[in-house]
């Protein structure tokens, strides 16, 4: 065919391979909630689902089918443009900021020389999908819920892209396949321990989850910013968490586990491998630790964590300048 130039022929499978890493990146945040119900009941000595399909594996179609059924019902004086679009903002950040991700050699959305920036960005984003969420729903609660959120959102992302920055330093690049490449031998994890556990735990606080779900807690405000939703626009919001926890736990094995780096085994498995244990983590701490007050949750992330990153990039910057010497 004389219109499929190998210019063209080289964007659509660009566009192709984009296409599916999104798909698969969905249907883990989808699967992920499935299997975070079957866990939690294991750790907690009761059976999870069980009901519907074998040993409660259609449980998920059943919780799909619901959602795309159930009333998507908007309550009166609400702003119902903003209302609308706070989901979809939630959804597409999260899902985004997977984009960077490379998950082998050849398998990436966007080889951005600005990656780690391009993550910042739409963690930042996400923080107006909650704003618009607990404002425009004209409740008390959901505002109440969505001031928690955006505080804590922005206090934990200040440390948590200067955890980045003795990675990037090391690295000398904002690129996440420099970043993989530089790990061939060593991986960030050893150089740079305190960097990624100040990371990880901004990581959980910037996905709302437990321990740092305070912006959701059912006892002090009903499940906080997103109340007021039903339907597809709660799906969104559910989904989209689940997301948020894929893209966190890829962006630790990339950044300090070597990425695709792995003996034996394809790159792609190996990724995967390591992003699933990372996961599962999530599900773990969830199951272990209680949930802190929020001015805890404050104090922990300003006065221990903050200090914590700003020694580790000091320590980082001093070893690189004594090695150039």
């Amino acid at each position: 065919m004389s219109w499929l130039t190998p210019e063209l022929l080289e964007v659509l499978i660009a566009v192709g391979k984009a296409i599916v890493i999104l798909l698969v990146v969905v249907t883990c945040g989808a699967f992920m909630s499935m299997g975070e119900r079957k866990l939690l009941g294991l750790f907690q000595g009761r059976y999870g689902p069980n009901r519907v399909g074998w040993g409660g594996s259609l449980q998920l179609v059943a919780d799909m089918i619901k959602m795309f059924f159930k009333e998507d019902w908007v309550p009166r004086f609400t702003d119902k443009v903003i209302f609308t679009l706070a989901p979809m903002i939630a959804f597409t950040s999260l899902l985004l900021s997977f984009a960077i991700v490379p998950v082998s050699p050849t398998w990436g959305v966007s080889d951005l020389n600005i990656g780690i920036l391009f993550f910042l960005m739409m963690a930042g984003l996400a923080v107006y999908a909650v704003l618009f969420a607990g404002w425009s729903s004209n409740n008390k609660y959901s505002l109440l819920g969505a001031v928690r959120a955006s505080a804590q959102t922005l206090s934990y992302e200040v440390f948590l892209g200067l955890s980045l920055m003795g990675v990037v330093a090391q690295a000398g690049s904002f690129n996440m396949s420099d970043i993989v490449e530089s790990q061939a031998h060593l991986w960030n994890i050893v150089p740079q321990f305190f960097g990624f556990v100040t990371f990880a735990i901004a990581g959980v606080a910037v996905c709302h989850r437990h321990p740092f779900d305070q912006p959701e807690a059912e006892q002090e405000l009903a499940d906080g910013y997103h109340i007021e939703y039903s339907g597809m626009k709660f799906g969104l919001f559910f989904v989209g968490e689940y997301i948020g926890i894929v893209t966190v736990s890829a962006l630790i094995v990339t950044l300090f586990f070597g990425g695709w780096h792995g003996p034996f085994l394809p790159p792609f498995v190996w990724f995967a491998l390591k992003t699933a244990f990372f996961m599962m983590m999530f599900i773990l701490i969830r199951a272990a630790l209680p949930r802190p007050r929020y001015d805890q949750v404050m104090a922990f992330g300003w006065k221990v964590c903050l200090p914590i990153t700003l020694l580790n990039l000091l320590a980082t910057a001093a070893v690189i300048l004594y090695n150039a010497q």
